[in-house]
């Protein structure tokens, strides 16, 4: 596969996953399901960031899981499905941040974001002034430091991530990362969390998945070592999401390696 450029696109993009042909508007719209005990009405919205070729309904599961624990959940598409610029995708997040903050009355939001997705919503966090509408940050198998899956394209020959600007700017030592990665990871009042999996294909090393300056930085394995679980599966898998749902109520790191 990694022969063909179309297949390399894809396998970098977060959600290739999202093999459903379905399209989805990243206007959002609240959530149906009434709060339940373990989630307030007062919580804070949650914004799911989609990753690179990531399909909004790919996101639906872990938004039903949010659902489900009460909180109003929104799903967000990358402009483009995430192949350009990440700071322009990043001004794009700004506006969609206003429009849920707007249609929900709330002051701040919650960010749990996938993969490249991780990315648009740190920079919106550092470079936007993002920090004063964002009360957490969750990224799930986000190559903060980068990923040598990116810099292997031109390895193989294909050029520079074969033409993908966020592809190029995903790759180890960019000066998109130099730029974000200087100073303070976690800055503002924000609670930060990152997540990742040793059996991560995307993210390689796996420790670029994690941040500095504060964070709590999970590594699902640390806690359950048989659990296998993939780039992808980081948004479908039970044990992973209950450490979202800790995230989001500010609660102790206690993942459930059971989980389905």
């Amino acid at each position: 596969m990694l022969l063909r450029k179309t297949a390399l696109v894809l396998a970098l993009a977060t959600a290739a996953l999202l093999t459903s042909n379905a399209t989805a508007s990243a206007a959002p719209a609240p959530a149906s399901a009434a709060p339940t005990p373990f989630a307030a009405a007062a919580a804070n919205p949650v914004i799911v960031v989609g990753g690179l070729s990531g399909v909004a309904v790919a996101y639906e599961p872990i938004a039903a899981r949010l659902r489900a624990d009460g909180y109003r959940t929104f799903i967000y598409q990358l402009p483009g499905l995430g192949l350009g610029d990440i700071p322009t995708s990043a001004r794009a997040f700004a506006t969609y941040v206003e429009q849920v903050r707007a249609g929900t009355g709330a002051a701040t939001v919650d960010v749990v974001a996938h993969s490249e997705g991780g990315l648009v919503s740190r920079y919106y966090l550092k470079r936007l002034g993002g920090t004063a509408t964002v009360g957490r940050y969750v990224s799930l198998g986000t190559p903060q430091y980068g990923t040598y899956v990116a810099n292997i394209v031109a390895f193989l020959g294909l050029g520079s991530c074969a033409g993908v600007v966020a592809c190029q700017q995903m790759t180890i030592g960019s000066a998109f990362l130099a730029d974000l990665n200087a100073g303070d990871d976690t800055p503002g009042a924000v609670r930060y969390t990152t997540i990742r999996t040793l059996q991560d294909e995307l993210v390689r090393p796996t420790g670029n998945a994690a941040v500095n300056d504060g964070a709590t930085n999970v590594l699902i394995q640390a806690y359950c070592p048989l659990r296998v679980v993939g780039h992808l599966g980081l948004v479908l898998d039970g044990t992973a999401y209950t450490i979202v749902r800790g995230a989001l109520v500010d609660g102790p790191v206690r993942p459930n390696c059971l989980a389905l």
